[in-house]
């Protein structure tokens, strides 16, 4: 099924869920980036919000947002930052959350998933196969599938990100947005 795209009116509205968690972060000049590239570089310091990573702004949109029969639980697969996220709002909102990773994934993002509240599982070898699993538990126990990028809502909560770095420079030519589900890249 199509989902609506998020409008920058929903980025917006998106802000007061987030800034209850996260301030607007710094974007800063680095003198020796500048002088290696020729180019006048400012680096949004994302690394300064709970998770250390931009994904938070979205689990924050998202999860503020469920309905109520939504908020008896929710589920996400991961390998790290959108864990992180979804189980930090989780945490903040009241939401038992469940969060699938791989076996073998990085010990320290489960560790702080776990600290933030949420129920681990590991199964797969990768992402995809515990994305799978994610499948099958959502049906069977009626939670709520949490997609790592494709929900409207947690990419109007990344999107904030985008905001600040506009209000504060108004003439940006380029933004270079990790990818790796595209939430971010969406969000700009």
């Amino acid at each position: 099924r199509a989902l609506p795209v998020p409008t920058l009116s929903d980025i917006y509205a998106a802000r007061s869920r987030v800034y209850r968690v996260v301030r607007p972060t710094p974007l800063l000049r680095h003198p020796l980036l500048a002088a290696e590239t020729g180019l006048d570089i400012l680096v949004k310091h994302e690394n300064h919000n709970p998770t250390c990573a931009f994904k938070v702004r979205g689990g924050l949109n998202l999860i503020g947002q469920l309905t109520a029969s939504e908020r008896t639980g929710v589920i996400t697969a991961t390998t790290g930052n959108h864990g992180q996220s979804i189980a930090l709002a989780c945490e903040r909102d009241g939401v038992p959350c469940t969060i699938v990773t791989p076996v073998g994934n990085n010990p320290e993002k489960n560790a702080a998933m776990r600290a933030f509240g949420a129920t681990l599982i590991e199964f797969g070898k990768d992402f995809d196969e515990a994305r799978e699993k994610v499948e099958q538990l959502q049906a069977e126990h009626g939670l709520r599938y949490v997609h790592s990028a494709n929900e409207p809502a947690l990419i109007a909560g990344v999107g904030t990100y985008a905001l600040e770095i506009f209000e504060a420079q108004p003439d940006t030519d380029v933004i270079l947005v990790p990818i790796g589900g595209g939430s971010g890249a969406c969000g700009c």
